[in-house]
């Protein structure tokens, strides 16, 4: 790892009209990177389902912010989907807990679906969100190059 992070960083409003942004500035960085069509499409989906639940659930009915910081390193990019409203009660995964295999489609709670699309899509998945601190997705794929594929 020799290549230095380059960033890019939009702040947009936690409105759904403004979630094509970043999609579009997904698509240009994840292209130039060298990224598959299925790749790019990959992250698209979960770039869109981390800004939709700040949209829907982070600031209620006024409006705030959303940080999106795109981390272009050698062979991955990293995507930080970032609000400072109100945390939402994301499912705590114990033993114990009900997974979405344990559970018929129409029984999953509204929003819920994100977070599994986003981990299926993704290689890697973080949500840190403190009540009062707002919450932050950090996903990430690596980049596989063609001399990788055999």
């Amino acid at each position: 790892m020799n290549a230095e992070v380059q960033k890019v960083v939009i702040t947009l409003p936690a409105n759904a009209d403004f979630v094509d942004i970043v999609r579009l500035n997904l698509y240009g960085i994840a292209s130039k990177m060298g990224f598959s069509y299925e790749d790019i499409e990959d992250m698209k989906v979960a770039v869109s389902e981390a800004c939709n639940n700040s949209v829907l659930y982070a600031y209620g009915q006024e409006g705030g912010m959303v940080e999106v910081t795109f981390e272009i390193g050698n062979d991955q990019l990293s995507i930080k989907v970032k609000d400072d409203g109100e945390s939402f009660d994301r499912m705590n995964r114990t033993e114990n807990t009900v997974t979405l295999h344990d559970k018929d489609l129409h029984d999953v709670e509204i929003g819920g679906l994100g977070f599994y699309l986003m981990e299926a899509l993704m290689d890697d998945v973080m949500v840190d969100n403190e009540a009062g601190r707002g919450t932050q997705v950090v996903m990430t794929k690596r980049l596989m190059r063609s001399e990788e594929k055999v």
